[in-house]
C-alpha cells in the first residue's frame, strides 16, 4: 500500500527514535558499576538519572505517537528515598530527609532547588511532544499532564495547599497560562481529579476525598 511523502517522514521519523531508544537501552545495559558480590545492581538501569528519566519519558511518547497507549503514569522515586540529586543545584541533600525541613530557611531553599530540577525534566517531556506532529496539532496539544505532589508541607504531612502543574491543550479543553489559587484546607486533590474527569466526559459525584468541583479549570 502507497503512503504520502508527509506519512512516509512521520514513519521514518517514528521507526527513527525507536532505534535510538533500542541502543540508549543497549548501552546502559552494558555499563557496569562496581559493588559487593552481594550486592544486586538491576540490569539496564542508567546511572545517570537524566538518562534514565528521558528514556522513560521517550517510552512514553512513542507510545503516544503510536497510539499503543492513551495514558500514563510516571513517578520519578519514592516518597521515602534518600537519593541526592548531583545533577541539582542541590547535589548533597537526600530528598526525603530534605522534605523535613523543620522549617529551616536553607533547607527549604535546597530542597526547592531539587523541585525545580525535578520540573525541569517535567519540560523535556513536554517539549518532545510539543515538537511531535499530530494530526492538526501536536502531541502536546492534544494530551492533559498533570504533574504535582501528594502533600502541601511535607514537613507537617499535610495533603492541602498542595500544588499542581496542568500542562497541554487536551484538544482545546484547558486553557494555559493562569496561576489558579483556591481556599487552603477545603479544596483537595480531590477536586481537581474530579473536574479533570469532566474534562474528558466521565461524570462522577466525587472523587477521593472531594468537597466538589473546581472552578475556571
Amino acid at each position: 500500500r502507497e503512503i504520502s511523502v508527509p506519512d512516509r517522514a512521520r514513519l521514518d521519523s517514528f521507526t527513527e527514535n525507536v532505534r535510538e531508544i533500542e541502543r540508549r537501552l543497549q548501552i546502559s545495559a552494558n555499563l557496569t558499576t562496581a559493588a559487593p558480590e552481594d550486592f544486586y545492581v538491576p540490569p539496564g538501569i542508567p546511572q545517570s538519572f537524566d538518562e534514565h528519566i528521558k528514556l522513560m519519558f521517550d517510552l512514553l511518547a512513542l507510545s503516544y505517537q503510536a497510539d499503543i497507549t492513551r495514558v500514563g503514569t510516571m513517578l520519578f522515586a519514592r516518597d521515602l528515598t534518600g537519593r541526592v540529586y548531583p545533577e541539582s543545584a542541590a547535589p548533597t541533600l537526600g530528598f526525603h530527609g530534605g522534605s523535613h525541613h523543620g522549617e529551616d530557611p536553607g533547607l527549604i531553599e535546597e530542597l526547592s532547588r531539587v523541585n525545580q530540577y525535578h520540573v525541569k525534566m517535567l519540560a523535556y517531556f513536554a517539549d518532545k511532544l510539543a515538537r511531535t506532529e499530530d494530526g492538526d496539532g501536536s502531541l502536546l496539544d492534544h494530551s492533559l499532564l498533570l504533574y504535582g505532589s501528594n502533600m502541601g508541607n511535607p514537613n507537617q504531612h499535610h495533603h492541602y495547599d498542595v500544588p499542581h502543574i496542568l500542562l497541554g491543550g487536551n484538544n482545546g479543553r484547558l486553557q494555559g497560562g493562569r496561576h489558579l489559587a483556591y481556599p487552603t484546607k477545603t479544596v483537595s486533590t480531590g477536586n481537581l481529579l474530579l473536574s479533570l474527569l469532566d474534562q474528558f466526559d466521565i461524570h462522577q459525584e466525587s472523587f477521593g476525598d472531594s468537597t466538589g468541583r473546581l472552578e475556571n479549570i
